[in-house]
């Protein structure tokens, strides 16, 4: 079977911390034939950590990249007001597209991925690497084996990013030799696509709290409501919310039972992400670990009332890290057809759950005020 050839667009933090190294481990499997960047700097930089005897070609322009028959499925890595253009892009010209999460910032634009897909020989799949941890997919299993479910609880409060970037043994590099005009256009962008999200989707007024919450929620929380809602499906409600930073929290409402959401950022250098859902005799913990170091397990924990005794189990199935999962997946999709579970339509979920909590956070707050 031959390698699926790959065009990275957008060489920042996560092409060079991730991607750009997963790949090259996985060179019987994957060649980066194509970068493109607004940087230069950037080009220059990850063109010599690809690895292998020939350099992938560089481009500031995401055209000649999509464009190119040294191309199988692009990577869309940019910046996130740059998603859905660059997306659609690559399926305009055929291709298999990779976009990491968030795939877009609002309905509108899962729309017209939507349609450029349907027009397209070419296929789209979102990265929610946690979703494809061989753990978590047990854990979805243990949670069907409880008869009802009781309660459930959604964490992830972790330190800054940079903790763990910095101690990830990557050396990633950042730069600034951008043109002022993609430093407006990606400024410009980000109001557009947020006023769009909020004042017309969600009649919420993008006010700069409400703003930062609809990105926060687009970049951190969409791990782990995208994971929620594939172990747990999707809530009827939010019964109440505070949606503030560098913390906020959710209640959902599901089917008999009610979901607590808490997440946000300090300065503790540790990372508490996990879903813990509750029945009668048994509880089904999976615990995530920054992705950023890679190696660290995900682990899966089952408490149970076996004739009056507590059974504990811990379940580490694999060293072998989500992003790695993932990017196997992917190959199996390009080459062998095999079906992905996060696509666009999938991905259209998690902007539906933000919306349920913007608006009920809006009528929070208008509530407040009358009183």
């Amino acid at each position: 079977m031959s390698k699926v050839r790959v065009g990275i667009i957008g060489c920042g933090q996560i092409a060079q911390l991730v991607h750009i190294p997963t790949l090259g481990f996985l060179s019987d499997l994957f060649c980066i034939t194509y970068l493109c960047d607004v940087s230069l700097g950037a080009l220059d930089h990850c063109q010599y950590k690809v690895p292998g005897l020939k350099a992938p070609r560089i481009t500031k322009n995401a055209i000649e990249l999509c464009s190119s028959s040294d191309v199988d499925v692009v990577f869309v890595l940019s910046s996130d007001e740059y998603h859905a253009d660059q997306a659609i892009l690559a399926l305009q010209h055929d291709k298999y597209v990779f976009v990491e999460k968030p795939a877009t910032l609002n309905l509108q634009d899962v729309d017209r991925i939507q349609q450029a897909e349907r027009s397209s020989r070419g296929k789209l799949m979102v990265g929610y690497m946690r979703r494809y941890a061989s753990v978590f997919e047990s854990a979805i299993r243990e949670i069907g084996g409880i008869d009802k479910i009781l309660y459930a609880r959604v964490r992830d409060i972790i330190g800054q990013n940079s903790t763990f970037v910095d101690q990830s043994g990557m050396f990633p590099k950042t730069f600034d030799d951008f043109d002022d005009r993609d430093v407006s256009d990606r400024k410009d962008r980000a109001t557009q696509l947020v006023h769009q999200a909020l004042e017309v989707e969600c009649n919420v007024t993008a006010s700069p709290s409400a703003t930062t919450m609809w990105r926060v929620l687009g970049g951190l929380g969409t791990h782990d409501i995208s994971a929620m809602r594939e172990a747990l499906g999707m809530p009827l409600a939010v019964l109440g919310v505070h949606a503030g930073f560098p913390f906020w929290n959710v209640l959902f409402q599901y089917s008999g039972f009610a979901v607590s959401y808490e997440s946000g950022i300090n300065q503790v250098p540790q990372f508490d992400a996990h879903i813990e859902v509750y029945g009668q005799d048994k509880i089904v913990r999976v615990q995530f670990d920054t992705p950023y170091v890679k190696g660290l397990p995900i682990t899966l924990h089952v408490s149970e009332n076996v004739n009056g005794a507590l059974k504990e189990t811990v379940i580490r199935e694999t060293y072998e890290d989500a992003y790695t999962l993932e990017l196997k997946r992917v190959y199996e999709w390009v080459r062998l057809g095999k079906e992905v579970k996060t696509t666009i339509k999938d991905a259209r979920l998690d902007i539906e759950i933000f919306q349920m909590i913007m608006k009920a956070d809006g009528k929070s707050k208008a509530n407040n005020i009358v009183h």
